[in-house]
């Protein structure tokens, strides 16, 4: 028996970006857009081209994606005014993107108060704006916003504005619960009489979390007919966030009801990445991941010692819906010597380090790693400082060079031009191989600096580093006050595009960061098996 299928719409680029404390880069959204399509996302809506210059620089270059297809957000031709003498539908048909997201009211009290026009001219700015935008080529939807408000309000309204995108060629109408707080069963009744209207092939559903009911919303949409659902990765989005794809998407690949009855674009193997998606969203925006999130959490496959864990220790069935690793996390069971043995076995089979389970070392490397948390180490967020403490412990990594002494000075100075500016100055010395070596550079500032004068020469091994490069750093203060530890993280990549995380931790910003470049440069040589 064949299943329908359901259409997974990602707004975290545009609805995520409205989050408190989040703000996207023009690199941090070609990015994200590419970890999407990876995903199996069917689209992505990449912002709102005219409202700011970021968003218009990202859709002034089409993102080479191989599945997804790039959505531009905008509103529908203002009131008063034609399609071709609009300035925002004209930024939207302008915007390399395969589809046009338009906005609009479907609440006669917005209507009037908000937009302060007629129910007639809304209902012709919604015709006029989906034609024109069909006609460009485009497959076009519209967001009909504050619906299920409106249509408890006036429903004949919140119907005649769906007709009206469906009739003029819209691909979806998709039922925003703008406010968030509707609840499941009206969210279930009223989708199921707009589906008498509209096909339900041709009905999405934009769920917010005032609530904490946008998932439990969408998944009752999706029961009522909707064939489309619009999210976000972690639930971000404006006051209290939107339905979060990261719980959704497994909930309708895992869970009979769903997974039964319909298929979506993300395969078993890409389900299985949704961890390493979530957690690297977060860490490019420096917040600290969920660790209670279902599915994706740190703690959603945590049992402490006890009843459970004893349980869990002999099929872990007992006490978990979903394997773990269905969504690329895993199992950990806390507190006794016997857990903290279990997880670092686990985390050396991932890695392919090979161990003895009767080496004594193992419980050294299981206390040695739990000091290293207590002091900030986030040893699942750096793959690579893991690996290389690992190997230390239960064998050895050769000792390729020793730095001796390092030193930074920032300096602010007037340059030929008389401009003031800010120039860090650093220098290592390194001994390699009983050859003591003095390299100096400049940067943009002192971990800059660090990593270009560390890497500047490193005599026999310099051959194996020149494909190293730093992709990005990230730093997270642990505590408050002026004697806060600092936590910082350092992503690498090398000429065959493999990528690994580093870290540091230090109450000093600078012995962090050099902490970090060095497990970076170590893990390289490891990789890449240089002679000790």
């Amino acid at each position: 028996m064949s299943r329908e299928r359901l259409y997974l719409f990602d707004t975290t680029l545009r609805d995520g970006a409205q989050t408190n404390g989040v703000d996207f880069t023009l690199a941090d959204k070609q990015v994200i857009a590419r970890m999407l399509d990876d995903l199996g996302i069917d689209y992505v809506e990449g912002g709102y081209p005219g409202a700011n210059p970021l968003d218009s620089e990202f859709f002034a270059t089409k993102p080479k994606l191989g599945h997804a297809r790039f959505t531009a957000f905008g509103m529908t031709r203002r009131a008063g005014r034609s399609v071709s003498n609009d300035p925002g539908v004209a930024a939207l048909l302008d915007a390399k993107a395969d589809a046009i997201c338009f906005v609009a009211k479907s609440s006669a009290y917005q209507v009037r108060v908000a937009l302060e026009t007629t129910n007639e001219e809304n209902l012709a700015s919604i015709r006029d704006s989906v034609t024109a935008a069909k006609a460009a080529g485009r497959e076009v939807m519209l967001d009909c916003e504050h619906f299920f408000d409106g249509y408890k309000e006036n429903a004949e309204f919140a119907l005649a504005c769906a007709r009206a995108a469906y009739e003029a060629g819209a691909r979806w109408v998709v039922l925003c619960d703008t406010n968030g707080g509707t609840m499941p069963h009206e969210i279930e009744a009223i989708v199921g009489e707009v589906a008498k209207h509209v096909p339900g092939d041709h009905l999405g559903i934009h769920a917010h979390n005032d609530t904490e009911q946008a998932v439990a919303n969408s998944l009752a949409a999706v029961r009522a007919g909707v064939r489309q659902i619009q999210g976000t990765l972690n639930g971000l989005g404006e006051r209290c966030g939107n339905a979060n794809l990261c719980s959704l998407i497994p909930t309708l690949k895992l869970k009979a009801e769903f997974a039964d009855k319909f298929e979506t674009g993300v395969s078993d193997q890409q389900l299985g990445g949704l961890m390493k998606v979530s957690r690297t969203l977060d860490d490019m925006l420096n917040r600290a991941p969920n660790r209670h999130a279902p599915y994706v959490g740190e703690s959603a496959f945590v049992t402490k010692t006890g009843i459970h864990a004893s349980a869990v220790l002999k099929d872990p069935h007992t006490y978990e819906h979903v394997l773990p690793e269905s969504v690329g996390n895993h199992r950990k069971v806390l507190v006794s010597d016997q857990a903290g043995r279990s997880n670092v076995i686990a985390a050396l089979e991932r890695g392919g380090i090979p161990f003895s389970k009767s080496d004594p070392k193992l419980t050294r490397l299981v206390e040695e790693l739990k000091e290293r948390e207590a002091l900030g180490y986030a040893y699942e967020s750096a793959n690579a400082s893991f690996e290389l403490l690992a190997r230390r412990t239960l064998g050895s990594v050769p000792e390729y060079f020793r730095v001796e002494q390092f030193d930074v000075n920032v300096e602010q100075r007037y340059n030929a031009l008389g401009d003031r500016v800010t120039v860090a100055l650093a220098v290592v010395k390194v001994d390699v191989a009983g050859e003591r070596l003095i390299s100096a550079a400049e940067g943009n500032g002192p971990v800059n600096a660090l990593d270009v004068a560390l890497r500047k020469d490193l005599g026999k091994y310099q051959g194996f580093i020149d494909g190293l490069k730093l992709i990005d750093y990230r730093v997270r203060i642990l505590n408050g006050g002026t004697e806060a530890v600092t936590r910082v993280l350092i992503e690498s990549a090398d000429e065959t595009g493999e990528r690994w995380t580093t870290v540091g931790v230090s109450p000093n910003i600078i012995d962090a960061s050099f902490q970090a470049l060095m497990d970076s440069v170590f893990y390289k040589l490891v990789k890449s098996g240089a002679p000790g």
